[in-house]
């Protein structure tokens, strides 16, 4: 057979020759200011490789990008990738000091942002000096000259590209070149880099292609709501022009009426993205009575969904809501339920598609017999897993190859996997423990909850014990009743005998309920916990 290089370049040139008209729609506050076809966009992806190049970077050398979803975030993206330079996404709601030990890390020369994002960069760039040049995406500032972060040379993105774009030969490096690195939220540590590789890149786009994945078509419409700086923007950037889809990019505004806007104007047919973004849109819908006929599915994923919540979106939407579970260190997609076919209660996050493999085992490592229906420790691995964290020689594989998530879950007999909690956040009470995803499960069933969270305080007879913390929509409930509902289905000693109520459940920067947040507020007395057994 012919060699032919796993690099992510192919599926941007293959929607350039097979489907060069279709379209990659930009948006700003839901409203379309921009639209370019795949060969166009091609085209300047590649010439903006040019400009990289001049400005002085070299196969491996990498650029950082601080950036919502736009159009000339993507075409970073091709530009960095494409000629073989490492595209380093960060997460502009990390901490300056996270994101310094990042860029510094990484070694990042070039940092490529969004023109909002420009006062963060100047708070940011003093801790590192290694930045030589700053590319502004988007409309530049008309007092761009007085946000230049200091010894950096500023380009916005246009006048470089015009400048110094150059036509440049893509893809000619092994396929086992970096071609990506993200870190992790750090919500758990210090954030690691995972370093994605062309190869890794490749296949994973081919195992989300599938279709009991996420299955993408040239028929369909994606609005891609999740981040392209998280875990290469759930490799959507790259299926999407594998197979030609028309690509909806919402920018920063991503309110319910910008989304509902967007959505309609479109015609967007797959939707994807954190349960929280889609709270506001099924909030906007309720309260307007508008609708989106053309929608078909959204893909959710970052942590559970309560049962209600995906029935209610699933009404408010129209649409099938369609579960997933992944990691940053698995480039993201781990599991994903089928868009045929709604997954019975409690919401499954799904089977593997071919390419990742998963076992559970005990505390120890051991690998558990039988492998259904019991509850153990989640390892993957697959081509699209992580060997190794960045700039870090531990070993974080088992003797099998297998890279441990961190997670509790368990396997049906279909195959379907459930998160059942993260093992640090189990609660030892009087020697045993408690797992609060089983709690969180029954508590998020009930209708008037919208995000619900346990975590454990400290007590001196018991050691530790469960405090029920919810965000509700429409109002407080006596708590009594969400207590109530837990009564029969956990043991007596697991129900937690305080609840809170929050205005607003704090969110990691993936999206995530930060507990780590939750139990700082609840120490330091910011949370109302209030007596219930």
């Amino acid at each position: 057979m012919q060699p032919y290089g796993l690099t992510v370049d192919k599926f941007l040139d293959h929607a350039a020759k097979w489907f060069g008209d279709a379209q990659i729609v930009e948006a700003d506050g839901g409203v379309a200011r921009g639209r370019i076809g795949y060969a166009a966009l091609r085209a300047r992806s590649n010439r903006m490789s040019g400009a990289l190049a001049a400005l002085g970077l070299a196969l491996g050398d990498r650029i950082a990008t601080l950036a919502w979803n736009t159009q000339h975030h993507l075409e970073i993206y091709y530009a960095a990738m494409g000629a073989g330079l490492v595209c380093h996404t960060l997460n502009p709601r990390l901490t300056v000091a996270h994101l310094a030990a990042m860029v510094n890390e990484a070694d990042d020369r070039i940092v490529a942002v969004s023109s909002d994002l420009l006062p963060l960069l100047r708070e940011l760039a003093p801790f590192c000096p290694g930045i030589e040049h700053v590319i502004v995406l988007d409309a530049a500032p008309a007092d761009l000259e007085s946000l230049a972060p200091h010894r950096a040379r500023l380009w916005p993105f246009e006048p470089l590209l015009a400048a110094h774009g150059a036509d440049r030969l893509w893809g000619c490096f092994d396929e086992n070149a970096a071609a990506g690195l993200c870190y992790t939220s750090g919500t758990t540590g210090s954030p690691k880099g995972v370093v994605y590789t062309h190869r890794s890149n490749y296949l994973h786009t081919l195992r989300a292609l599938q279709a009991d994945a996420v299955g993408l078509t040239s028929e369909d419409v994606l609005l891609l709501a999740v981040p392209m700086f998280h875990a290469n923007g759930w490799g959507l950037p790259f299926a999407a022009p594998a197979v030609g889809t028309k690509l909806v990019l919402p920018g920063r505004a991503m309110d319910g009426a910008a989304l509902a806007r967007v959505m309609r104007d479109e015609g967007v047919t797959v939707a994807v993205g954190v349960q929280t973004v889609w709270l506001g849109l099924v909030d906007h819908l309720a309260a307007t009575g508008e609708t989106l006929p053309k929608l078909k599915r959204v893909l959710i994923g970052g942590s559970s969904c309560p049962d209600a919540l995906i029935r209610r979106m699933e009404e408010q939407l129209g649409a099938r809501v369609q579960t997933s579970w992944g990691m940053t260190e698995l480039s993201p997609i781990g599991t994903i339920a089928p868009p045929a076919a709604i997954p019975e209660e409690p919401r499954a996050s799904g089977r593997p598609p071919i390419g990742i493999d998963l076992k559970l085992t005990d505390a120890a490592g051991n690998t558990l017999t039988p492998q259904r229906d019991i509850l153990g420790h989640l390892k993957v691995k697959g081509a699209s897993v992580i060997d190794r964290y960045f700039e870090c020689e531990a070993e974080i594989l088992d003797d099998e190859g297998y890279f441990d998530t961190g997670d509790l879950a368990m396997i049906d007999a279909a195959g379907n996997l459930t998160i059942c909690g993260r093992a640090k956040d189990l609660i030892k009470s009087g020697g045993e423990w408690i797992n609060p995803n089983e709690i969180e499960v029954i508590v998020g069933r009930h209708p008037s909850v919208r995000h619900v969270a346990v975590i454990g305080r400290p007590d001196v007879k018991w050691g530790e014990r469960p405090v029920l913390i919810v965000e509700r929509q429409g109002g407080r409930d006596d708590p009594q009743a969400l207590i109530a509902l837990l009564r029969g289905k956990v043991a007596d000693w697991w129900i937690p005998d305080q609840v809170a109520d929050v205005g607003t459940m704090p969110l990691a920067a993936s999206g995530k309920i930060d507990k780590n947040r939750l139990r700082a507020d609840y120490a330091e007395g910011r949370i109302d916990a209030r007596r219930v057994a």
